[in-house]
């Protein structure tokens, strides 16, 4: 029964200093005997101003703070699940880019946010991810973790359950949904969407989240969650302050809902 440890942030604009809550969680958690830690989405830069985000982002900085990342894992003999930062990708535009870094080997899985969040909130926030972001074109799963088949998605992928459904196809028995959730739209829907998607794909859901009023002026939800196959939520980190939580993962546990209600098995394809 593998120990993950959940990083829940309050990321700021200064990358080195998320990198070193980073790694001073990473240490924490290997010390506290977990197998892997899982860390919110945008952990290393969280910056709405994307005219100041750019020259970190478009330098040869991402490269460096992933090398080190992976070094990190490898020094501290634990995994490290990135849930994203922005990298430089295609035609000037940006990925908003997951990453996971295995204490074991040196291949990086990485894995670019699929779908761009576009809202505009009755509260007055809007925001526009797709007039910087390019979005990613595939479904990516790591097959060897402490954790079995790992899926990866980022934050606003929740909502759409044709990715879920192709990672479900795919048998994962965890997804990571790391978030930078907003308080409205977290307060609404979270939970929810979270466990629903555990259940449709008879999966834990692992989604370290961000939290609090950030350097860049934003506010997040936090509540990183972590959620079994049967929607049962086994860790709620709330919604005050940055942490670290800690959870077993109890591997049967998918054989035995999977059994009692088999619905991966059971699905049909759609027509057109």
């Amino acid at each position: 029964m593998p120990k993950i440890a959940v990083l829940q942030m309050t990321s700021g604009i200064d990358p080195e200093e998320n990198f070193r809550t980073i790694t001073q969680a990473a240490s924490d958690a290997y010390h506290n005997g977990a197998k892997i830690l899982f860390i919110p989405e945008m952990a290393l830069l969280l910056d709405r101003n994307r005219n100041r985000a750019k020259q970190w982002v478009e330098s040869d900085s991402p490269d460096q703070m992933a090398a080190r990342m992976a070094s990190s894992a490898q020094f501290l003999e634990i995994d490290i699940a990135l849930g994203s930062m922005p990298v430089s990708a295609r035609d000037g535009r940006w990925a908003n880019r997951s990453m996971y870094f295995s204490a074991s080997h040196n291949r990086v899985e990485t894995y670019d946010k699929m779908h761009m969040f576009d809202v505009k909130l009755a509260n007055g926030e809007s925001w526009q991810e797709s007039a910087a972001y390019e979005p990613g074109r595939d479904v990516i799963t790591i097959e060897e973790t402490p954790v079995g088949r790992l899926g990866l998605t980022v934050c606003y992928d929740v909502r759409f359950p044709a990715l879920f459904e192709a990672l479900g196809k795919r048998w994962c028995d965890v997804i990571a949904v790391p978030a930078a959730f907003t308080q409205p739209t977290g307060e609404a829907h979270w939970h929810v969407l979270l466990r629903a998607r555990a259940i449709e794909a008879s999966a834990f859901v692992i989604a370290a989240a961000q939290v609090g009023k950030h350097a860049d002026g934003r506010e997040t939800y936090g509540h990183s969650l972590v959620v079994d196959p049967w929607g049962e939520v086994l860790l709620d980190m709330g919604g005050d302050a940055p942490g670290l939580g800690f959870c077993d993962i109890d591997l049967s546990r998918i054989a035995e809902v999977r059994a009692q209600v088999p619905s991966l098995a059971n699905r049909r394809e759609m027509p057109n």
